[in-house]
């Protein structure tokens, strides 16, 4: 099976967080939210008849 490609830029991440170690499963924690989040907002989005993701649909 593929492994499937993180949403998240690990870089810019332990960028943001200097000073801060991060471990492995933050990552994957923090894809999976992201996913869902983005799959949230695309139904809103399908719901209120537009195919363009806007902030609020967060």
């Amino acid at each position: 099976m593929a492994e499937k490609k993180s949403l998240v830029v690990k870089s810019a991440v332990r960028n943001l967080v200097k000073g801060f170690r991060v471990s492995p499963d933050f990552f994957t924690a923090l894809d999976k939210i992201i996913s869902e989040q983005i799959k949230c907002a695309t139904a809103r989005a399908k719901a209120n008849g537009r195919k363009t993701l806007r902030g609020y649909d967060l």
